[in-house]
């Protein structure tokens, strides 16, 4: 087996292996350090883990694409708080509410055109200015907030509609419409960005765009089409969880955007773009949802939580840099 087969295996297993050891681990300490009588690895409890983790998971697959460009999104957190006050608050337009239950569909429709408009906003910037995603983002992030504020001041956003939680809450073969959710964005995303010309634009442009433009890829419509997905699926993430909650704080999503990136790193996409995986991705969500679950359940706080998985990701890093240092060295040669 040849050193760049080991490198792909080692890249794509690891986190599916540390999710392995991570079930084992806990799973035994619990017997000893639980607060708790339940086993760690009850099929209910999965369950409801792959759930817990649709939210951020959604954002996450959107966030490796646009990784994969080589590129970063800091503003999903905020269209994810905006997309889901467009919802809620526009069941209660007159027209909308005089359609009763049949507004529902029309309200979802509203978020993610929300979203994809944010997005498509994003990407015309990046593209057309040049400027750095980091930054035209970055700025995306705070002026996306301040409209979430201005839209209802410091007020939560309060609509519940009993069939939108009926269908939000629905079970399907044992798994809910979130986990149901994320699993089909997951497998979509994944047949597009293997089995796609787009797909493959999109490594290409984040491994080295220069060479791509001479391609002949169209590199900033490419980019912008992108950041449209990834704002549609903040906006999806905020209809999958509102539709069963009903209620929108200002200040929700804040550091959705972080989490995000942490799982995409986690999943062993690369900073620099060019490589990454969505099925990495889904198992970077799922181990630090699990990392998190499994911390509380043998009684840590929120601040070991944190602690744990600031430090495993400098060590997934540390580890990244070294596996591909061999490979930046020869391209310097």
């Amino acid at each position: 087996m040849n050193n760049p087969t080991l490198k792909n295996l080692a890249r794509n297993g690891a986190i599916w292996g540390f999710i392995a050891l991570q079930l084992v681990f806990f799973e035994l300490a619990g017997r000893y350090w639980s607060l708790s009588d339940s086993a760690f690895m009850d099929l209910d409890s999965m369950l409801l883990l792959l759930k817990q983790s649709a939210p951020i998971g959604i954002i996450a697959i959107g966030m490796t694409v646009v990784m994969i460009n080589g590129n970063i999104d800091l503003s999903v957190g905020a269209i994810y708080a905006l997309a889901g006050i467009v919802m809620l608050d526009s069941l209660g337009w007159p027209f909308m509410a005089a359609m009763g239950d049949a507004a529902i569909p029309l309200a979802w429709l509203f978020a993610l055109l929300t979203g994809c408009l944010l997005g498509l906003i994003n990407g015309l910037i990046v593209w057309k200015t040049g400027v750095d995603a980091f930054i035209v983002t970055l700025g995306a992030m705070l002026g996306y907030r301040g409209l979430v504020f201005v839209y209802n001041g410091e007020q939560p956003t309060y609509n519940l509609n009993w069939a939108m939680v009926d269908i939000a809450e629905a079970d399907i073969l044992g798994l809910q419409v979130p986990a149901l959710v994320l699993l089909g964005v997951a497998l979509i995303v994944w047949l597009v960005m293997t089995r796609t010309v787009h797909g493959r634009n999109a490594y290409a442009i984040g491994d080295n765009r220069e060479a791509a433009v001479n391609a002949g890829i169209r590199v900033g419509p490419h980019i912008t089409i992108n950041f449209v997905l990834i704002g549609f699926l903040a906006a999806l993430s905020a209809v999958v969880f509102y539709s069963g909650s009903g209620s929108v704080n200002p200040n929700d999503g804040m550091l959705f955007e972080l989490w995000a990136i942490t799982a995409v790193v986690l999943g062993g996409t690369k900073l620099a773009g060019g490589k990454g995986s969505i099925i990495g991705t889904l198992g970077g969500v799922i181990a630090i949802q699990l990392l998190r679950r499994g911390l509380n359940h043998i009684g840590a706080d929120s601040e070991t939580v944190n602690l744990v998985i600031g430090t495993i990701l400098i060590a997934v890093l540390f580890l990244d840099r070294q596996l591909n240092r061999k490979g930046a060295e020869e391209l310097r040669l």
